[in-house]
């Protein structure tokens, strides 16, 4: 049996001035490209669930061309998708279901639309998939896969039970960095956010002997790799990344996460990340004005809360070497058109060494999709090229759509102008040496140096 894993991958964005944009000024889509770029890590999950006899042949899809060099020897395909290619990723299933082979897909936006993926003739895996994979593989070679596979309500998967991915299934030299998954969901409810709080009922971690396992297979093609925790959420639970991150020190590799804005109140646990190898956390910051940010957290509110603290928190963490990458959801309910400057203004203040622009993105499945549809607000219902976070969508209540659109790439011109990110690097790394320069004259005197 032959088993062909296909990984949708790429940026698409649709609005022709914005593809424009995105040629010039390359920072503009740079977070999404790395987030393109890494190879699909539920699918290497899915293949170390597969029994020996299986045969195994990982692709990604960038483009039409690549899809057109995909082999038609397989025997089942199954499709990891995003939602701004979910279009495409039909395509490909209906392709291979005209050849007589049948087509699974899960992820994020089939665990929200089940039907319209079964109405597509194809298999849809709801939820995690560790939790159903090995039923459909026995019931595909049975002759009997059903229509839709999920786990029982409420269940969860124990990130301790989690095999190794597959990372030998790749070409090392395609990629400039590696996810490993360190936990799963998150503790917040973002009403746009559309991350494994769809997939799973709670926030679960993975061991840390179990983090380090995979760290050692993936040093066993790269000697010091860049890595990427593959996390929705962080250091939520301190004792146990304090643990995990002692024993990476001595890994000797560099990483990335996406975290939020406490972390900077725990100076333990940023020395620690900084010793082990932390290069650069993103903090969705989502906005520089707290009218953007009332409510847009559905459980206590806590963006807002958290919103006093934003700037000593990004200049805490860049004290510490690390850098932040700050993103930002333009067309919040409660954003006008001074937005854009006032992004802007924060940005130079606060020196943040990375930005992210996105546009507010009603992705399916979520609260806000749900809320916008019910107010009349989504432009194009169902039009899920659009879900690319650049291109809009809805409409927002303090401005036209066409003023969030031409707003964002006005934005973006002057955020990553070459000459405004080169000014924040060069400060980083200025203010970064004069505290180290202070900590040796204190450390000479018997005291010692708080940024």
């Amino acid at each position: 049996m032959k088993l062909g894993l296909i990984a949708m991958s790429g940026v698409r964005v649709e609005n022709a001035e914005l593809n424009r944009v995105g040629v010039n000024l390359p920072g503009f889509v740079e977070r999404s490209k790395v987030i393109a770029s890494l190879p699909s890590l539920s699918l290497l999950t899915l293949a170390a669930l597969m029994p020996a006899d299986i045969t195994i042949d990982y692709r990604e899809v960038p483009d039409l061309d690549a899809e057109r060099s995909l082999p038609d020897d397989y025997d089942l395909v199954a499709i990891a998708s995003f939602s701004a290619r979910i279009l495409d990723a039909y395509r490909i299933a209906e392709r291979y279901r005209a050849r007589g082979t049948p087509v699974v897909m899960g992820g994020l936006h089939v665990t929200a639309l089940p039907d319209e993926a079964r109405a597509r003739g194809v298999t849809a895996v709801v939820g995690e998939g560790e939790l159903t994979w090995p039923q459909v593989i026995e019931d595909f070679r049975g002759g009997r896969l059903q229509p839709e596979y999920r786990p029982p309500a409420g269940r969860a998967f124990d990130l301790a039970d989690a095999p190794t991915p597959r990372y030998e299934l790749l070409d090392f030299a395609r990629y400039n960095r590696l996810p490993v998954q360190t936990s799963r969901g998150c503790p917040h409810r973002c009403d746009f956010c559309a991350s494994s709080i769809l997939l799973t009922p709670r926030y679960t971690v993975k061991p840390v002997d179990k983090v380090i396992a995979e760290i050692h297979r993936v040093k066993e093609r790269w000697t010091h790799p860049f890595v990427e925790f593959a996390d929705d959420n962080s250091f939520i639970l301190r004792p146990h990344y304090k643990r995990l991150l002692a024993a990476l020190e001595p890994e000797g590799i560099h990483w990335f996460t996406e975290t939020d804005v406490e972390v900077a109140g725990d100076e333990t646990l940023l020395d620690l990340m900084r010793e082990s190898g932390c290069r650069q956390v993103l903090i969705g910051l989502e906005s520089p004005v707290a009218a953007g940010l009332d409510g847009i957290e559905l459980r206590r509110n806590w963006k807002l809360g958290k919103f006093r603290d934003y700037e000593a928190a990004v200049h805490r963490i860049q004290s510490k070497g690390i850098t932040v990458n700050g993103c930002f959801v333009l067309g919040l309910d409660g954003h006008t058109p001074e937005i854009f400057d006032q992004v802007y203004d924060f940005v130079a203040r606060t020196g943040l060494y990375e930005v992210q622009l996105t546009v507010m993105t009603p992705f399916p499945g979520t609260p806000l999709y749900q809320r916008l549809r019910a107010q009349g607000r989504i432009l194009r219902d169902g039009a899920w090229d659009l879900c690319t976070l650049f291109d809009v969508n809805h409409v927002p209540t303090g401005m036209t759509p066409d003023q969030l659109q031409q707003g964002l790439i006005d934005l973006a011109r002057r955020i990553y102008d070459p000459a405004f990110v080169q000014e924040r690097r060069q400060r980083f790394f200025r203010e970064l040496k004069g505290r180290r320069v202070v900590a040796r004259a204190l450390a000479e005197e018997g005291r010692s140096y708080e940024a």
